[in-house]
């Protein structure tokens, strides 16, 4: 039986972006993205719910600090995504269309090596109230 515990931390942010292929016409992208496409951008209230599993310390009876997590976070995910432009203030989605799908990538990405190897991440990317994403899945 395995002693391992996941522990969650819950931030949030707010960022505009817009689905858009430029290989693709207007009229594909629109037929695609629907309003998600418009030229002038929308936004989204983002919750972020990252994920970390492992056997909690002996000593602290922590799997990780949640403080530390905390503070990971918002030095690396919010202050980089927080009231930006995501197509246009970062360089992350520059060339990367910012589905919500990839922005959960990007942010794994980002704090997979801040966080001890021996623990499992997942990034739980709520878009909506009702639209949510995971990664891994």
């Amino acid at each position: 039986m395995s002693n391992k515990v996941a522990v969650f931390r819950r931030e949030s942010f707010n960022a505009a972006h817009r689905l858009y292929n430029p290989a693709w016409d207007e009229e594909t992208n629109d037929r695609v993205f629907g309003k998600c496409a418009f030229p002038h951008y929308h936004g989204h209230n983002y919750d972020l719910v990252v994920k970390v599993v492992g056997v909690p310390d002996p000593g602290t009876g922590y799997v990780m600090d949640m403080k530390i997590l905390s503070e990971l976070i918002q030095q690396e995910i919010i202050e980089r995504f927080d009231h930006r432009n995501l197509n246009l203030d970062t360089v992350e989605f520059r060339e990367l269309n910012p589905t919500a799908e990839n922005i959960a990538l990007v942010i794994y990405r980002i704090l997979r090596p801040l966080i001890d190897e021996k623990m499992e991440l997942q990034v739980r990317l709520y878009e909506t109230a009702r639209n949510f994403v995971e990664y891994p899945a």
